[in-house]
């Protein structure tokens, strides 16, 4: 796997893996994703609760979502970082209602709080590699940044002695 080439990616690999992880966690160990989310785990289940099928199922659709991540991080698939910080906020926005509308424990605004920070994390990355990208080539002023010039064919800026 290659390491990711933008601070964007960074953050979009970063949350790839600890999704990747959770999701094996919530697979393989689900009463340590319930406790670590604030939900009881009592010794029994009524008949008719589903809270396990309904934890496989988020735990992997978390595994497959880290999977998806950590190919967009592999390809520089700067659209699909644009796309999460979106849902990501409006990830967080859904899961801080479910907290303050006592439909979820305190503990589970953590998640949301991930998601808000992790959405902005990407858009301050997204912001700073566009900083970047957009900076003369070699500190010339106004150094062309049209087709080719001092760029590389996925869009980024080619190093200073890469120009030709």
């Amino acid at each position: 796997m290659k390491l990711p080439r933008s601070v964007a990616g960074w953050t979009i690999a970063v949350f790839g893996v600890l999704a990747l992880v959770m999701g094996a966690v919530g697979l393989l160990w689900p009463e340590a994703m319930l406790r670590s989310l604030g939900f009881e785990v009592p010794d029994t289940r009524a008949p008719g609760d589903h809270t396990g099928t309904f934890l496989m199922a988020s735990s992997m659709a978390s595994f497959n979502m880290g999977v998806y991540y950590l190919l967009a991080t592999a390809t520089e698939w700067r659209a699909f970082y644009r796309f999460t910080v979106v849902f990501r906020l409006v990830t967080f926005t859904v899961f801080s209602i479910a907290v303050l509308a006592d439909i979820a424990p305190g503990r589970f605004f953590g998640v949301a709080a991930w998601e808000g920070v992790g959405a902005l994390a990407t858009a301050v990355g997204l912001w700073w590699d566009a900083r970047r990208a957009a900076a003369p080539v070699g500190g010339a002023a106004g150094g062309n940044r049209g087709a080719g010039a001092g760029s590389t064919a996925g869009g980024e800026a080619a190093p200073a002695d890469a120009v030709h």
